[in-house]
């Protein structure tokens, strides 16, 4: 079961503080989706350690302009997937460097149209 919560750029590091609890919870990875081509959805997903298919999604909508807030205090894992989200959709997020899976002769943010 996928329990999905929407959240807002303004509260998404509150919330997750508020559910994750490492001894309970597995961050699985940080997503892009791009909805159309103003607006991508990101995703922070964890599981439930013991539990088959217990996923928690959250998730916000952004516009290509919009800064995103890092999770790398309480998730230090979640800073190589907000480097892939720079990379990949253009997208600014805090403390996040872009540069680590594209060279400069690639393709810059290669997910960030997608022919939408």
């Amino acid at each position: 079961m996928i329990n999905r919560k929407q959240t807002s750029l303004e509260t998404v590091v509150e919330d997750i503080k508020k559910f994750y609890q490492k001894e309970q919870h597995h961050f699985l990875t940080l997503n892009g989706l791009k909805i159309d081509e103003e607006t991508t959805q990101i995703q922070w997903i964890f599981s439930t350690y013991g539990e088959v298919d217990d996923i928690t999604m959250f998730y916000v909508d952004v516009k290509q302009y919009e800064f995103i807030p890092s999770v790398g205090e309480i998730l230090p894992s979640a800073i190589i997937s907000q480097r892939e989200i720079v990379d990949m959709f253009g997208l600014d997020v805090e403390g996040s460097e872009k540069g680590l899976y594209l060279d400069e002769d690639s393709e810059q943010m290669p997910l960030g149209s997608c022919g939408i």
